[in-house]
């Protein structure tokens, strides 16, 4: 009986052990499949921690514009008599660049001299008259008077032949003329335009939160669309922010003696707000966020350890880690999505 008894449960332990090797592969392999235990390792770049400077940079756009800039227009209307530009040219401060017929001007200032030749010497005459008491005080006044008359009309007079004379206000390039000569011009006429562009002047404005981060005199860099880079200089800021874009502007000013900058062109401004000595960043797609906090992951013995830091400045490609990491630490800078705690992986590479 004993043995018999024996027997059944040698047996039943064997079915045991049987149907225990059968189901317990099965939990397991569900338990992978639904996420409890992940055994695949997972590809990912690096980045080890080390100190470096760290410039807080801000990227604006901005526009070139020159130095200074006139619109040439006559004060008078007339017909146009001399063009002493050429299109593209350089002129001079002063130099004559058209000249409006003043014909009748030029008759009118002949008869205003005569009559102020007159003037003259009747005020001569009567001068010596008036010292030996010939004439009165009056008399005299009067001849003072006329004379006075007379140089104000040959003064009138060559003050709107003036006006028939475009000179250039400053020294400068001039562009395409839009008259010819002969032709009628008033003082809505445009004859051309004249730029100095050398330096230019660049205007950009900065968001309001950075309003304090610039001052006249720092040095930016800005950038054309094909690359170059020129170094310019801040020399004024507008006295309030603008209430519609809630952005402060600001202009500075570059050499251009090669004349590489041309006004109305788009530039990218790079402002340096600001430099860290010595700060500990990472790539920006390396930080995440959770409900603790802002986090990332460390590599630690071929696996991905979660670590909790905090940020400080951020720039488009980097941001700077003020707590949680240390010189030396590796972190993980891509596969971040796929991640998890004590997750597998393997190092692809290292950036910089």
């Amino acid at each position: 009986m004993n043995k018999k008894l024996i027997r059944n449960i040698s047996i039943g332990l064997v079915v045991l052990i049987i149907l225990l090797l059968i189901i317990i592969p099965k939990l397991k392999s569900k338990e992978e499949k639904s996420g409890g235990i992940r055994s695949a390792v997972i590809a990912a770049q690096v980045k080890i921690i080390k100190p470096k400077n760290f410039e807080n940079n801000l990227s604006v756009s901005g526009s070139i514009i020159s130095n200074e800039e006139v619109e040439l227009h006559t004060e008078t209307s007339g017909k146009v008599i001399g063009i002493f530009f050429k299109e593209g040219s350089y002129v001079k401060k002063g130099d004559i660049l058209v000249k409006i017929n003043d014909a009748d001007l030029q008759a009118q200032l002949k008869k205003a001299e005569v009559k102020l030749k007159d003037a003259e010497e009747k005020e001569f005459r009567q001068k010596r008259l008036f010292e030996k008491n010939g004439i009165s005080k009056e008399t005299y006044e009067e001849a003072i008077n006329n004379l006075n008359s007379a140089i104000a009309d040959v003064e009138n007079i060559k003050a709107l032949i003036a006006k028939t004379e475009i000179k250039a206000p400053f020294d400068g390039k001039i562009g395409l003329r839009y008259v010819t000569e002969g032709a009628y011009v008033n003082p809505t006429t445009q004859i051309a335009k004249l730029q100095n562009v050398n330096p230019v002047k660049i205007d950009f404005a900065i968001p309001q939160r950075f309003a304090n981060e610039i001052s006249v005199g720092n040095t930016i860099q800005i950038q054309t669309p094909n690359g170059k880079k020129f170094n310019a200089k801040i020399y004024a800021i507008e006295s309030k922010i603008n209430p519609d874009t809630r952005s402060l502007q600001a202009r500075a000013i570059c050499n251009n003696d090669k004349g590489e900058l041309i006004p109305g062109s788009f530039v990218t401004i790079l402002v340096n707000l600001n430099e860290i000595k010595n700060a500990l960043t990472i790539p920006t797609q390396a930080l995440t966020l959770d409900i603790t906090g802002e986090r990332v992951f460390v590599y630690k013995n071929g696996f991905a350890i979660p670590k909790k830091v905090e940020s400080g400045i951020r720039t488009e490609t980097e941001v700077q880690i003020t707590d949680g990491l240390k010189i030396g630490d590796t972190v993980l800078v891509s596969g971040i999505m796929q991640l998890r705690p004590r997750a597998k992986i393997k190092i692809t590479s290292i950036v910089d």
